[in-house]
């Protein structure tokens, strides 16, 4: 009778530690030290610097510093492979794209990662247009003009950051739609590409902005169109793919903020908050035209049928390609 009171007397203590311990409990004081952000690209990139500018905001509103941590590779699946591995307790972050989260899936036979069943959706915070770009020394003045042009002269060759990139995907989806044929060079890095491209060796593109807006501004290089539904606010003279005359022609990179599987509702909910009000900040959305990036939100849910939606389309692109997997 006596042990049976003192268990009873203990009850209420062991439910408070219980509580103490919980997620919920853990969830409202997060966060309680730095967060870190796996980042599956290298330092500089676009991704990374527009990763960067939103995390420093949040890390206003939160009170806690994010510590990026560049694990580039395997076209961005080697860094968010990590991300899946890392305890959901909201202080493991990946930002993942459209390759890593979506195109890759049929690009690769084997990921090592399910993004469906191994990352918690947070948000999208930025799209990355593609600007059709080519090189000023060739006669096309548009769009229309240069798709006459390259039907009159096929495997007119355009730059990527390599196989299954997002500017790679969106040469195959402007062939598929055009009837053109290119051909495809594959770079380790912007930087080997810029060369090519200004000597006139491979002078079309399907580029993010920072990667030729010195080219642009310098003359050495044309913008035909970009490739979102609205026109860029960084570039508001150049019309968009269907303004200029190809319908349905619509391939961004994009960025979204993912945690591990598992992670307790509270705390996504809490970072969400956090990432919205950080994309409605003047000096970010500023700081994101400057990059070439446009803010984007929606939620956790908006997120996650935006990536099924993604990976439907690029398989359809890919396997309609022939290209082979990796």
């Amino acid at each position: 009778m006596a042990i049976r009171k003192n268990l009873l007397n203990l009850l209420p203590a062991l439910l408070a530690g219980a509580l103490l311990f919980s997620p919920t409990a853990r969830a409202a004081d997060y966060p309680t030290k730095p967060i870190e952000v796996i980042v599956p690209f290298a330092g500089g990139s676009a991704s990374d610097v527009v990763t960067r500018i939103m995390l420093n905001t949040m890390a206003k509103s939160l009170g806690q510093n994010f510590v990026v941590e560049n694990k580039p590779g395997a076209g961005g699946n080697i860094g968010t492979a990590m991300a899946t591995r890392a305890a959901p307790d909201g202080y493991t972050l990946l930002m993942s794209t459209s390759g890593p989260l979506a195109a890759n899936r049929t690009l690769f036979k084997n990921l090592g990662y399910d993004p469906q069943k191994e990352l918690e959706p947070i948000s999208l915070f930025a799209t990355l247009p593609n600007v059709i770009v080519i090189n000023s020394k060739l006669p096309p003045k548009n769009l229309k003009e240069f798709i006459a042009y390259a039907k009159e002269h096929p495997g007119i060759n355009y730059g990527s950051v390599g196989v299954g990139s997002s500017q790679h995907l969106a040469g195959v989806y402007f062939e598929q739609l055009t009837g053109v044929k290119l051909t495809h060079v594959p770079y380790r890095n912007i930087a080997n590409y810029t060369p090519d491209f200004l000597a006139g060796q491979v002078p079309l593109g399907f580029q993010f902005l920072p990667n030729v807006l010195g080219m642009l501004k310098n003359g050495d290089a044309r913008p035909l169109a970009v490739t979102t539904p609205k026109r860029m606010t960084a570039l508001p003279d150049v019309p968009t793919a269907e303004e200029a005359g190809l319908p349905g022609y619509q391939t961004y990179g994009w960025l979204a903020l993912l945690a591990p599987a598992g992670t307790p509702k509270p705390i996504v909910d809490r970072l969400y908050k956090a990432l919205a009000e950080a994309v409605k900040d003047p000096d970010v959305r500023a700081h994101f035209i400057q990059q070439g990036a446009e803010p984007a939100a929606g939620g956790p849910q908006q997120l996650k049928d935006f990536i099924a939606s993604e990976t439907v389309k690029w398989r359809g692109i890919i396997e309609k390609a022939g290209i082979p997997k990796m």
